[in-house]
């Protein structure tokens, strides 16, 4: 029986630098570098020695999943790891492709590399429709301060309401002139632009209502929406980035892969915790961040829109949901009492939404 090989693949566009540690303790190898074309990386692992005894491991990056993909396909065991949790060694200052595929190969060996889950490329493509739909948010928000700033350099601040963007506020911004035309021109070109972002983002909207249909995971994009604050786009979301909620064998590990759990830094007696970590997928973040505003205020029942998004969901799913409603105001409530701020309590009720909601989810 061939003994097991582990391989770190430094995977670039066009080439691969490729390390192979033993088992055993003996130092990884670097074997040296080939074409990325996944055809040729699936051939040159296979002249390692039976596709049975191979582990390869490279760092998920702007290549995708294509290659882990094939070589699962083939019957090799490979994973994707999260680049930013693959261990550093202490006061190393050179960092090559040679030693980034020996250190891959290494810590697959000892097991000391975090994976990230491999979507199916339907799942990967809804997921980056989400994420096109999340930068012309951006897109979008860029532009908006663009004016804002814009008039606010020319003395023009609007004082007939309290919120931007409202159609108050846009009469007034089009009602809005200058002495110079430059000027003029310049108002003229940042309410066009907006304008267009606006659409850019509708259109996005109604192509993510659409394409979700038929999708392997759209009853939990059903389920998920029994939730307060969790609307249509934003179910998409957590389970498109998320996908196999399974793999979390308990809530606190959904908490921390998202990075809403404290830092800490401990040494002997002393224990002090920090801010969140921020590890994790960012997308999931703020759509739980933007979700928890929702119970900063209001009741703790459904009613209106959310009593119509649960229309088929399962009664396990909704008893969830309202232990989440519950538990959630009743946690913010306690909070504001403390005089904690908003943003930390809103933090507070995303981690634990996202306990709630994994637990939905596994039903």
């Amino acid at each position: 029986m061939s003994s097991v090989r582990f391989v770190g693949l430094d995977v670039h566009k066009d080439t691969v630098m490729v390390a192979v540690a033993e088992a055993g303790d003996r130092p990884a190898e670097v074997l040296g570098k080939w074409s990325s074309e996944e055809g040729a990386v699936l051939a040159n692992l296979k002249r390692l020695g039976p596709v049975s005894s191979l582990r390869v491991c490279y760092e998920a990056g702007p290549t995708g999943y294509g290659l882990a993909r094939t070589l699962i396909a083939a019957g090799i065991s490979c994973v994707v790891v999260a680049p930013g949790m693959v261990p550093q060694v202490t006061g190393s200052k050179v960092k090559t492709d040679r030693r980034d595929a020996r250190k891959l190969a290494h810590f697959l060996r000892s097991g000391d590399l975090t994976t990230v889950w491999i979507p199916d490329p339907q799942t990967e493509a809804i997921r980056d429709l989400v994420r096109s739909r999340d930068d012309a948010r951006l897109a979008k928000r860029r532009v908006e301060q663009q004016l804002l700033k814009f008039l606010l350099r020319q003395g023009r601040s609007f004082t007939e309401g309290q919120e931007h963007w409202t159609k108050t506020h846009w009469a007034w911004v089009r009602r809005q002139t200058f002495e110079h035309e430059a000027q003029n021109r310049v108002l003229a070109d940042l309410v066009t632009a907006i304008e267009q972002a606006s659409e850019r983002v509708r259109r996005l909207d109604v192509d993510l209502a659409e394409c979700q249909e038929g999708w392997a995971l759209a009853d939990r994009v059903r389920d998920l929406q029994a939730f307060r604050g969790i609307k249509l786009l934003t179910a998409v979301g957590l389970a498109a980035e998320i996908g196999d909620f399974s793999r979390f064998a308990k809530a606190s590990q959904i908490m921390a892969y998202v990075g809403l759990v404290p830092s800490e830094n401990s040494s002997g007696q002393s224990r002090r915790q920090g801010a969140i970590t921020k590890t994790g997928n960012r997308h999931v973040r703020r759509l739980l961040i933007e979700a928890a505003w929702h119970y900063f205020h209001g009741p703790t029942m459904a009613k209106g829109d959310l009593l119509r998004r649960r229309e088929g969901a399962s009664a396990e799913v909704i008893a969830i949901a309202d232990r989440a409603l519950r538990r959630l105001r009743s946690k913010c409530h306690k909070l504001q009492l403390k005089q904690k701020p908003s943003t930390r309590i809103v933090t507070a009720l995303a981690r634990e939404l996202i306990g709630f909601v994994w637990a939905a989810a596994r039903i």
